[in-house]
């Protein structure tokens, strides 16, 4: 049973599977989601043991040891927003981060579209590269019969065989092209292509391209991601100005501890102890260092305010090209075809000339390759119109597994987000995270 041909979805679910890229950022991910955790662990209790041993000598020569055990405990009860604002500067950054893997996918989707596009046309130029080398053999066929009655010369033969000769070339190059292709496709699917369908209708695209530039500016990951990254710049703002607030905190222990009641008899005792207290501190100079972070947070926030503008007028810019290339391309079809028109009528008109003595075979020759260039010309024309497509939906943002409904079940970037994000320490919350870890596919 032949295998089933693979069509533009197929391509793009087999790269979207197959991505070491996507793996890798969503692993950032939740690198970024593990911050929100450390964040919600600060306003948390921190409770360490602590064991001393000592040993100390006196004039006599006794030496005195002591031993204690202790069980403390400390917690953060008010820092006037410090931790607050590290939690919600951890989950602007966990956002950003969500962005910036959703247009990883865009790009991995985009590459199987180039991928897919590319060996089609390579096969196309491959099977008009063979049907000239057929058309010229039999070409110069005709030549050398002619030569042979004495109605040409051996000139026109050899200009036959030139012709013939660079062809062959070109259908070599052609191979060579298609296996570069191939390994092109390999390297972003995992696998050969064996045999590629027909591209699906070309997708739908807004009416304008204002209209396109504005659906830009609204879901393109990139804007999205400086967004939030402005967001979190803004809260790293308020929160280096916090750090020079008072932290009231309290603390707790329980201990024990092992030590000689006398010099001179050597009996131990053991002494329990139990304490707590509230503590309330505020760093009133530190040389200039807490100035200095403010000052960097501001700088930081400008940065990302200018890196939101700048990436916007990049996608903006991006819509517009690719808007144009559409345009390019679509013109060029019309016209190609215009031209793979005349081109065929006139290399019928020479060859017919040129039977009844009124055209050389160069002339022949020169009608035959006009019609070829036409030909390969439509070939990448078309590729390319069907290419800037999904170019332009990468530039809007809409190239997704979820807008192309390619119908695979989608990595949920909340999932693991969730487990983690109030930093499970309990047995039942880990077995809850174990689970998740596995369901992603990396335990």
């Amino acid at each position: 049973m032949p295998a089933r041909a693979e069509s533009l979805a197929d391509t793009m679910v087999a790269a979207y599977r197959h991505s070491a890229l996507i793996e890798q950022n969503r692993a950032v991910l939740r690198a970024a989601d593990e911050d929100v955790a450390a964040a919600v662990a600060a306003l948390r209790p921190v409770v360490e043991w602590v064991a001393n041993y000592g040993a100390s000598r006196t004039e006599g020569d006794t030496t005195r040891r002591t031993t204690s055990l202790e069980l403390n405990a400390s917690l953060t009860l008010y820092d006037f927003g410090r931790s607050q604002l590290a939690i919600d500067g951890a989950k602007e950054q966990v956002l950003a981060t969500r962005q910036a893997l959703v247009a990883i996918e865009q790009q991995v989707l985009l590459d199987a579209a180039l991928a897919y596009f590319n060996v089609r046309e390579a096969i196309q130029q491959v099977a008009l590269q063979q049907n000239s080398v057929e058309v010229l053999s039999r070409e110069r066929q005709a030549a050398q019969d002619r030569f042979d009655v004495g109605e040409i010369t051996v000139t026109d033969v050899a200009l036959a065989d030139a012709q013939l000769a660079a062809t062959r070339a070109s259908l070599a190059a052609a191979n060579g092209d298609l296996e570069v292709q191939r390994e092109a496709y390999l390297a972003v699917t995992g696998k050969l292509p064996v045999s590629l369908s027909a591209p699906p209708p070309l997708p739908k695209l807004p009416a304008t391209l204002n209209e396109a530039r504005a659906i830009a500016q609204r879901t393109h990951p990139s804007v999205l991601q400086a967004q939030r990254s402005a967001a979190a710049a803004e809260i790293g703002v308020a929160a280096a100005a916090a750090e020079r607030n008072p932290t009231l905190s309290g603390t707790a222990g329980v201990g024990v501890s092992r030590q000689p009641q006398t010099l001179l008899n050597g009996n131990y005792g053991s002494t329990n102890n139990a304490s707590v207290g509230l503590r309330l501190n505020q760093t009133i100079y530190s040389g200039g260092r807490l100035s200095a972070a403010h000052r960097k947070a501001m700088a930081q926030r400008d940065q990302a305010r200018s890196s939101l503008l700048n990436t916007a007028r990049q996608v903006s810019q991006t819509v517009g090209e690719t808007w144009a290339n559409i345009d390019v391309a679509r013109a060029q079809i019309t016209a190609i075809a215009e031209q793979i028109s005349a081109a065929q009528q006139a290399y019928d008109g020479v060859r017919e000339e040129a039977l009844l003595g009124a055209r050389t075979t160069l002339d022949v020759l020169d009608a035959e390759q006009s019609l070829l260039e036409a030909r390969a010309d439509r070939i990448t024309a078309e590729s390319n119109l069907q290419l800037a497509h999904y170019q332009l939906l990468a530039a809007m943002g809409l190239l997704t597994v979820e807008n192309l409904k390619l119908g695979i079940p989608t990595y949920d970037p909340s999932q693991y987000y969730n487990a983690v994000r109030n930093a499970p320490a309990t047995s039942k919350q880990g077995e809850s995270l174990d689970r998740v870890l596995r369901a992603i596919g990396r335990n």
